[in-house]
């Protein structure tokens, strides 16, 4: 079960009101009879990626406080497998990656970006390296150990073993913890950004900080910002089966929407062909990397098959395998695909994918042997917080890099690897940029007010949140997933709604969870999938409806974007 019964977090209610912005350069505590709030220069929410690389480089310019909802190491990137993409090659080069990358969008990438984060793509690597992050080499060679996964025209994959995110993450932890300008607190759940005009302060709309819940203490405390930086990943867990974390639940994203931000492409939901098919194996998947060593997907009768789909076989795209074995399981009845790459040696597989080797093993499946069941799962989402390269929206006061925003990078397709690229040059952009505004001003003194509870109170029924946890996955899973229809979308829309409706009402009359703060984003991202899928009238890179099967081509490929605010937008509307 996704959630333990009855746990929930008794939270008191706020009086006093009235806080003073205190300018510093350091970290400064104001308490109230209730609520604490902490004033930053930088409030990075996150710690992947994105959010270690931005806090990190933010810190040289003024304090960082650095927030996250689990403990630091938990995060979407550090279960990235496959690597980092970035020409190392002589014989490659950038324009042949950024043509790659074209391709793989299907016509919807931003030109633009793609040419500025794959131009920069060398420079930030050596800012990771210079973090102490250590790519393979090739044996008794200073030459990189470069890899080739799907879309890619020449091995220019970097990576860590088959843990690379792990091995970024670790690094990028060290310093954070060490740097003496970066406050670190984790087991804390942004609930909503603030913002000048929800609380009806006259000039520009601007982000001045979040409402948090902290998970130990079970108390609401804020933190006021001058800038705040959402680098909080995906909503992969939108979806009943998915190769994400928990954690992955869309918070930025909706946090953002409910603040009135443009929401871009959220249709484009990438099922990762390969995730393991085993009871006892949780959202483990099976690098891409693995097929770009030569692994082939076989059915249940041994026959390879993909050659039947697309000329290029196992290396086809992602969404054209997943496709594939979705058809090629329901054609045949069978319950998964198998990835077989049994004639490489053990000793090549154990130095190649030791953490995947040894997973499997423990599985009773040897990868030296034993093809491995596989099925598609939910693994990235290309759309999120329009935002710029760096990480610039339409709030002033509010940044968004990483998963949680769309830059056009991935435009209707990611390509394999590119995603922890654009987190780390979106990164160094975004702290580039601040680093700029910070020397231009600082925001005018707000007021954040208390939290006010009113007269909600405890829960007493844990179980309909872990109901609707299920609901809203199942829903997503069965009539929002690899193939889709008009009347399957319209089906899904009519049930998350309600469900939302549900969510809010509980979230109104109750004290607030960390299990019900994902339950009400996790539904608001369903919802934003849904509601892209409705307006794109094509089939486009992951978004296949058997209602019309092909792309366009009537006029020029467009975004969707949807520009709205939901009922429950406020922050403080108790």
């Amino acid at each position: 079960m996704r959630y333990d019964a009855g746990v929930c977090f008794i939270l008191c209610q706020t009086l006093a009101n009235g806080l003073l912005r205190i300018k510093c350069n350091a970290w400064l505590t104001v308490t109230t009879d209730d609520m604490q709030t902490t004033d930053t220069e930088f409030l990075v929410i996150g710690s992947g990626l994105a959010g270690l690389m931005s806090a990190l480089q933010l810190a040289e310019y003024a304090s960082v406080t650095l927030i996250t909802k689990r403990d630091l190491s938990e995060s979407n990137s550090d279960w990235a497998q496959g690597g980092i993409s970035c020409v190392m090659d002589p014989a490659d080069s950038p324009e042949a990656h950024i043509q790659d990358t074209l391709r793989a969008g299907c016509g919807l990438c931003n030109e633009d970006a793609v040419r500025e984060i794959i131009g920069k793509a060398r420079a930030s690597i050596g800012d990771l390296e210079a973090y102490g992050v250590q790519f393979e080499r090739k044996e008794g060679s200073d030459q990189y150990d470069l890899g080739r996964e799907a879309g890619h025209s020449a091995r220019r994959v970097l990576h860590a073993g088959d843990i690379t995110g792990r091995e970024i993450i670790k690094a990028l932890i060290a310093h954070a913890e060490a740097h003496p300008n970066i406050a670190i607190r984790t087991q804390a759940m942004a609930i909503d950004l603030v913002t000048t005009g929800w609380l009806n302060s006259p000039g520009t709309n601007r982000c001045v900080g979040c409402y948090f819940l902290d998970e130990r203490a079970g108390e609401i405390f804020a933190v006021r910002a001058s800038y705040t930086i959402l680098a909080t990943g995906g909503a992969g867990k939108v979806y009943l089966y998915t190769s994400n974390p928990d954690l992955a639940t869309g918070d930025g994203i909706a946090m953002a929407w409910r603040a009135g931000l443009p929401i871009k492409n959220m249709e484009f939901v990438q099922f990762h062909p390969t995730c393991l098919y085993h009871p006892q194996a949780k959202s483990f998947l099976i690098s891409e990397a693995v097929r770009g060593e030569g692994a082939v997907l076989i059915n249940a009768a041994g026959e390879s098959f993909m050659e039947r789909y697309d000329q290029r076989g196992a290396l086809a795209p992602r969404d054209v395998v997943a496709r594939a074995i979705d058809q090629e399981v329901k054609r045949r009845g069978d319950r998964c695909a198998f990835l077989d790459i049994t004639h490489r040696d053990q000793s090549f597989l154990k130095a190649r994918f030791p953490n995947i080797y040894e997973t499997c093993l423990r599985l009773g499946i040897d990868m030296a042997s034993d093809p491995i069941p596989v099925v598609p799962a939910a693994h990235y989402v290309c759309g999120g917080v329009e935002a710029g390269v760096n990480g610039v929206t339409a709030l002033e006061g509010l940044l968004v890099c990483g998963e949680t925003a769309c830059t056009g990078m991935h435009g209707a397709n990611r390509l394999a690897s590119n995603s922890l690229l654009e987190a780390l040059v979106m990164a160094g952009e975004t702290a580039r940029y601040l680093a700029g505004a910070h020397e231009r001003g600082r925001v005018p003194d707000v007021d954040i007010p208390d939290w006010r509870s009113g007269d909600a109170a405890p829960s007493d029924e844990a179980v309909v949140v872990e109901h609707n946890w299920n609901e809203v996955r199942t829903c997503m899973w069965d009539y929002v997933g690899i193939v889709r229809t008009n009347k399957r979308l319209e089906r899904a829309k009519r049930r998350i709604r309600n469900l939302r409706r549900e969510i809010r009402q509980y979230y109104l009359e109750y004290l607030v969870t960390a299990d019900v703060l994902e339950l009400r984003n996790l539904a608001a991202a369903a919802e934003l999938v849904i509601r892209c899928a409705e307006i794109r009238r094509e089939s486009r890179g992951l978004h296949y409806t058997l209602d019309y099967p092909e792309a366009d081509a009537s006029k020029p490929p467009q975004d969707t974007r949807i520009k709205d605010a939901p009922g429950d937008r406020l922050t403080n509307e108790r």
